[in-house]
């Protein structure tokens, strides 16, 4: 009787074994994948064009917020030029 009940149990432990190692497998699948993802669009948002042009938009916006706020600065650069 003693030992039926140990092959019970064990026939659970080598499930549990065998299903755990699956879903932990799973998982590292599932998060490889979405680090794949995210790497690539990261890679992808970094050889955009767009990052090249906001950035160009800022530096114009800032000089024109600069010569606004300082218009001595506007009337040096119009005599020199």
């Amino acid at each position: 009787m003693l030992f039926g009940m140990n092959n019970q149990y064990t026939r659970r432990e080598v499930f549990c074994r065998n299903t755990c190692h699956e879903l932990k497998r799973f998982w590292e699948r599932e998060i490889g994948k979405q680090t794949y993802y995210r790497e690539s669009e990261e890679y992808r948002l970094g050889r955009s064009a767009l990052r090249k042009l906001r950035e160009e938009w800022r530096q114009r916006l800032e000089t024109k917020l600069r010569l606004r706020n300082n218009p001595d600065e506007t009337e040096k650069r119009a005599n020199v030029g």
